[in-house]
Order: structure tokens, then sequence, then C-alpha cells
């Protein structure tokens, strides 16, 4: 089935809500995370505005070489950077609200995280073969959206259209700030061509790292293995990555069920990391979302807690453990799927110490 697949993506979307809510930090170096305690921070960066970028800082950073970058350009005589805690309930109600505006334009929508989704816009135009007119369509949609969170929330986001998942996300990073990028099903591997292989979701610094060796830069040099050689070289993985150089991607867009059996909330990392206090808070935040989720769909108990984990290879995997007794509290949640991920943190559960990309809870047997 052909497909016309919308991806949005929030602009620095913390450190944008932050903005927005406190005018005299618009326009000037902002960092969201830990307390960088003059350099001694242990925590990390979550989210840099586009200001602060400009000094070399990033998300998933130790905030302790945030910190000192700031300060490097401070001294060059550039505006100081401004560091802030985070606000999670703030950004969860403001996520809350932008995903509600996206399912007034499009019937199919599916949250990927806290800032970002996935929308289906094969709906938007004529119906039959996916042509010109349709993708216009769908650009136009897009366009709508735009507008609507601009006017509404007072933020920007930039969106990929493509045939599929895979070339939407990545279509969604190329014009950012505030971008638009639409890329047709014909052009799709010609455009992944040109890209660095770090473009491609999965390739990491090490594997980045394996395939200069071998004097891969470019996805189009990547192209040049054949499918027995990239499983040679990256295992099972390699002959998905085989598809997925050359723009495959069959997986649709799956929106939540509309009667919750289950009520969760997950978190993709802007980088991966290994880093317990950082993997700790969002995990807390991650429950306190879920809990709130749980009481306003008017739930008072659940039974069952699940965490999952996946790892910067997309190894995937979950862990769950059922409560001897119904309970309503978000301390006991924040236990348990503290209980479920700690051993993930070490060489329990993670003995090649692994990076983890993405954290999960959810919670079951709800009454």
């Amino acid at each position: 089935m052909q497909r016309i697949i919308a991806h949005l993506d929030m602009d620095a979307f913390f450190a944008a809500v932050e903005e927005r809510e406190h005018e005299s930090l618009r326009g000037l170096p902002l960092v969201v995370g830990a307390d960088p305690e003059e350099g001694r921070g242990r925590g990390v960066v979550s989210t840099a505005n586009y200001k602060a970028r400009e000094y070399g800082i990033r998300s998933a950073m130790p905030i302790s070489t945030a910190w000192r970058l700031s300060e490097t350009a401070r001294r060059h005589g550039k505006p100081a950077t401004t560091f802030l805690r985070p606000s999670f309930g703030l950004y969860r109600d403001t996520s809350r609200r932008i995903m509600a505006i996206i399912r007034e334009y499009t019937p199919l929508v599916e949250e990927a995280s806290i800032d970002e989704a996935y929308f289906d816009s094969s709906h938007c135009g004529k119906c039959g073969k996916l042509s010109l007119p349709q993708f216009e369509a769908a650009r136009d949609n897009a366009i709508k959206i735009k507008t609507h969170i601009r006017e509404q929330e007072r933020l920007t986001c930039s969106i990929g259209i493509g045939p599929n998942k895979l070339i939407a996300k990545i279509a969604s990073d190329m014009s950012k700030p505030d971008g638009l990028t639409v890329v047709m099903a014909q052009d799709a591997e010609v455009f992944l061509e040109s890209l660095p292989i770090r473009k491609i979701p999965g390739i990491g610094p090490k594997t980045e790292a394996v395939f200069q060796k071998r004097g891969v830069v470019l996805v189009r040099d990547m192209k040049k293995y054949s499918r027995d050689d990239l499983l040679e070289i990256m295992g099972k993985w390699g002959s998905d990555l085989y598809g997925i150089i050359r723009g495959i991607d069959e997986r649709p867009v799956v929106a939540e069920a509309e009667e919750a059996k289950s009520i969760g909330e997950q978190e993709t990392f802007a980088a991966d990391t290994r880093e317990p206090s950082f993997l700790l808070e969002r995990l807390n935040a991650i429950c306190a979302g879920v809990h709130r989720h749980f009481a306003e769909e008017g739930f008072r108990s659940f039974r069952t807690v699940v965490a999952t984990i996946r790892f910067a290879d997309f190894e995937t995997l979950t862990r769950s453990h059922t409560l001897a007794a119904p309970t309503g509290s978000l301390q006991k949640l924040q236990f348990e799927a503290m209980h479920r991920v700690m051993p993930f943190l070490d060489a329990r559960e993670n003995p090649r110490r692994k990076k983890i990309r993405l954290l999960g809870v959810r919670v079951e047997k709800l009454s």
C-alpha cells in the first residue's frame, strides 16, 4: 500500500517553551537540564536552544561541558547562557495540546515522543495512485498545522513529508527550525544517497566509525555493499539496513487505541546515553505523565507496571511486574519502574554497557 506520511518535530521544544513562558529569555542562549553548579554539575543537557547551539552546546552533553562552553563564549563577549531546570509538567501539558491540534487535521496520529509525532496524510487530495497533487495537498495540510501551532502555542515545528516513516523523519530534520521538506516517493532513494550515514536512524558514532574505516561516508558509499556484506558487518540489523538505505520502510502509522486497556508514555532521547542521573530523572518524569493521564481518564488503580528499554542498536526489551494488590500511587509506580530499569544501567541486564535510546512506562490491569 502506498502512503504519504508526515513527521512533526517541535523545534528545541523544552527551551522554546521556556522562552515562551519567560519573555526576557527570548533570543538569548538557553540550556534546559541539570544544574551546572558552575561547572561541577554531574547531569546532562536536556535541550539547548539554537543560540546555545552556536556555542557548541548539544542535547545529552554533560552539563559541566555545556557550562565551560558557555563561559568561553561569555569571555569572548557573547551573551551569557541561562541554565534552567526542566518543567516537565509544563512540557507535557503543551505537548498534549499540540497533539490535539494535529488530530484536528488528520485522523491517524502516532505520538512518537513528547515533542514529535507521525501522521498519515494519505487522505489528502484524491484517492488512487500517489501523485504530485496529493503531495501538494499533504504539504498544504502541514502548513495549516504549523500555522495553528504557531498561533495557539507560540511555538514552531519542522515537518517532513515522504512515502514512509523513515523518509518523513529524516526530512523533518533537513531545514530546522520552522522547516517543511517534501520528498516524493520516486525521489526517496536519491534523497538519501547524498546524506552522511549518521542521518540514518540507528547509525551512531560507533557504527559510523566502523564504516568510515571502510571508506563509507555517505549513504551512496554504503550501497556498494550487498545484503550479505551488511549482514557480515552489522549482524542481523545489516539486512534491515540494506533496505533502509534504499528508502524502504513498511511501518504504518499506529494510533493509540480509543479505549484504554493500558496507559503508557515513552521518550526517545535526543542522544543515546547511559548517564544514570539523567535516565532516572526522565523515568520519574515519564511515570508522572503516565500517572496524570491515568487519573485524567478516571482510573483509580493499576496492578501491572511495564518498563520498556530500547538500546542505541534498537534492541528493545520490556520488563513487567504485577503487584499483589491494586494501587493508584505515583510513588509506587515510580518505585516499580525504577526497579525494572535499574538492572539495565549496569552489568545485570546490560553487560555490554550499551547506551539507551528510549525509556517507556506503561500501567495495565486498570480499574
